[in-house]
């Protein structure tokens, strides 16, 4: 009887060693421990540009079907009560419904890159700089699994991110130009 358990053990411990790990086959300079990822791009809504940007992920980033990719807008900063600046941060799409017609700032992607783009009935030519110019956003990609768990409000920036355990210098910065590829 000894020598089956200890046969059976035995086996077990070959099989148990041999398996892998396999999280998020990210390339050697990532963490698979990170949950998710923070992209933040900053550009100006021009008519070269279409009135779109566009962000491609990194090369060593992958993108997987069952991710669920998010962006923020930075709406405004607001002064807390010890002076301090606070980033206020909106989920897209956001509408806004000025004089003139309705403007949407809206996002699609793929599996290589994220699009930012102004939609709606207004003309686009006649929004203000404020509208258009040095817009900021936070493209989040999370794994499935965590983006529909129920107790994650998704909508709250700040909660995510501390979720997330993810500051913000931990973040990717681009500033994105009229020559960059819009798709």
């Amino acid at each position: 009887m000894k020598t089956l358990k200890g046969i059976f053990f035995g086996l077990a411990l070959v099989l148990f060693t041999a398996c892998e790990y396999e999280g998020r086959p990210y390339y050697d300079d990532f963490d698979d421990s990170i949950l998710g990822s923070v992209f933040e791009v900053k550009g100006d809504f021009t008519t070269q540009n279409n009135f779109r940007l566009s962000y491609e992920f990194p090369k060593n980033f992958i993108l997987y079907d069952s991710d669920v990719v998010l962006v923020y807008m930075l709406w405004e900063q607001t002064t807390n009560q010890y002076g301090k600046k606070r980033d206020v941060w909106r989920l897209m799409p956001q509408t806004i419904m000025l004089e003139n017609g309705v403007l949407q700032y809206n996002f699609d992607y793929t599996k290589r890159d994220v699009r930012i783009f102004l939609d709606g009935t207004v003309d686009f030519t006649t929004l203000l700089p404020a509208e258009t110019k040095d817009q900021v956003f936070r493209i989040v990609v999370l794994p499935a699994d965590y983006a529909i768990n129920k107790s994650i409000d998704l909508t709250d920036y700040s909660l995510l991110m501390k979720s997330l355990n993810i500051s913000a210098g931990s973040i990717s910065k681009t500033n994105l130009t009229v020559s960059d590829p819009v798709q």
